[in-house]
């Protein structure tokens, strides 16, 4: 009976790390399947039901955005230009959100991998790995604020760096005329590079509150900080907003290697 009320109590302080105390793995499961459900509802969608009424324009769209193509007198356009450019800058965004503090430290699951086929995948690549992420994630040593990538995320530089062209690009976008709103409007109903696009904006910016709060929890802030999660749901202006106010993580000291510990 003493080895079962032991291993019992032992069982119960191991899984009551997270929210739901002994069901943390029922939650951690059904979480995922739900993840996973979206991810292939959205792969489907994408690929099979999406508009795609003029694959050719959409060739000279990607070709036209990538300075591929030389100047041929159409003028692009603009909603469409701005909305390229924010998605070049939201794997930045989730790079300063989750390499420091959402690295999964119960599985074998990097994030960097993630992060950078989000260059070229954006959401649709995130998503697999918000289904396979195990909380808490592992402490963060004072070494590894010192170098690369974490002393480039983590630098108030690069945040402000991010806000100030976030900002030029939505302005830049937000304002054109009604007439290219218009026409922006008709590329989404019928292109499926625009409307995977335009479902990619989205999903990134709906998952960036929560994001915020994991990364502001794990810094000890969410007293001081939580004003700026109701902000966070602005699309873009509010992660990044975040990002250039929050404080600096905690750190640990460096651990000591194996050697030197058994030399010891």
């Amino acid at each position: 009976m003493e080895k079962d009320v032991d291993g019992s109590t032992k069982e119960n302080e191991l899984g009551g790390g997270s929210n739901n105390g002994g069901n943390g793995d029922q939650w951690d499961w059904t979480t995922s399947f739900v993840l996973f459900g979206l991810w292939s509802g959205l792969m489907y969608y994408v690929f099979f039901l999406a508009p795609n009424q003029i694959p050719l324009t959409d060739m000279y769209f990607l070709k036209k955005l990538l300075n591929l193509k030389g100047d041929d007198g159409f003028q692009m356009n603009e909603v469409l230009v701005g909305l390229w450019y924010i998605m070049g800058l939201w794997p930045l965004v989730y790079s300063m959100l989750l390499l420091p503090t959402a690295r999964s430290s119960k599985g074998s699951i990097p994030v960097w991998p993630f992060l950078v086929l989000s260059c070229f995948g954006g959401a649709y690549v995130l998503i697999p790995y918000f289904a396979l992420w195990k909380p808490p994630p592992p402490p963060v040593e004072e070494t590894e604020l010192q170098r690369l990538p974490l002393n480039l995320l983590e630098s108030k530089l690069t945040a402000g760096i991010t806000m100030a062209a976030g900002l030029g690009i939505i302005f830049y976008a937000g304002l054109s005329s009604g007439d290219v709103w218009k026409e922006f409007y008709q590329y989404f109903r019928e292109s499926r590079f625009i409307h995977a696009m335009s479902i990619d904006f989205s999903l990134l910016s709906a998952f960036a509150p929560f994001w915020i709060y994991n990364d502001m929890t794990a810094r000890k802030w969410y007293d001081k900080g939580s004003w700026l999660l109701p902000l966070s749901v602005i699309p873009f202006l509010g992660p990044a907003l975040y990002l250039l106010l929050r404080p600096s993580i905690p750190t640990v000291p460096a651990l000591s290697s194996p050697t030197s510990t058994e030399e010891k």
